[in-house]
């Protein structure tokens, strides 16, 4: 962040309105793509990253600068979108200790088939709820399953299986959808 970008963080932290609105503009197309990777209304979308807003002003306060300010607010923004997403029923698979689960090589995600991100994104975006949101926090967000696991509120291992269980899932639809791309 550079020096204009930190007196406006300043002044934000001392409620100045004006300052506040300059952050705004300066994150808000970001944060609205990333509020749009979960809520796919796009009203919605806007709604759930302005209240993500006015939560991240009302915690100035705690931001401390030991992460870059777009990533602290970004976590802000996703647990706003999951928060918004629970209240809309959002159910995980809890695993028992009864379930026996071999955990794939999470490093391995080689397809056969030449897909571009957007064709990804596109696939996961067609996968069931419980597998998606891991998928998105693991793969384009950059979270690993210990900050899912509390982002989610879920356990690690319930992260780790439904990241492979979404992963074999994602393959199928890749393939499904884009079989016709198949390299010789």
């Amino acid at each position: 962040m550079n020096q204009q970008h930190l007196g406006i963080l300043k002044k934000c932290k001392q409620g100045n309105r004006k300052s506040q609105m300059k952050l705004y503009d300066l994150y808000a197309d970001a944060m609205y793509s990333i509020t749009c990777r979960y809520i796919s209304n796009r009203e919605d979308a806007k709604d759930v990253m302005q209240e993500a807003f006015l939560k991240a002003f009302t915690r100035l306060a705690q931001y401390k600068g030991e992460v870059a300010f777009g990533a602290w607010l970004k976590r802000i923004v996703i647990n706003q979108c999951i928060d918004t997403l629970k209240k809309r029923s959002l159910v995980y698979e809890e695993m028992n200790d009864q379930t026996m689960v071999i955990i794939e090589d999470e490093t391995s995600w080689e397809i056969d088939i030449n897909v571009t991100k957007q064709e990804i994104i596109h696939a996961i975006e067609s996968l069931p709820i419980k597998y998606k949101y891991v998928l998105q926090l693991y793969l384009i967000e950059g979270y690993d399953h210990q900050e899912i696991s509390e982002i989610l509120e879920i356990p690690v291992r319930t992260s780790r299986t439904q990241l492979m269980r979404g992963k074999t899932k994602l393959k199928k639809t890749i393939h499904d959808l884009f079989k016709h791309k198949i390299s010789l």
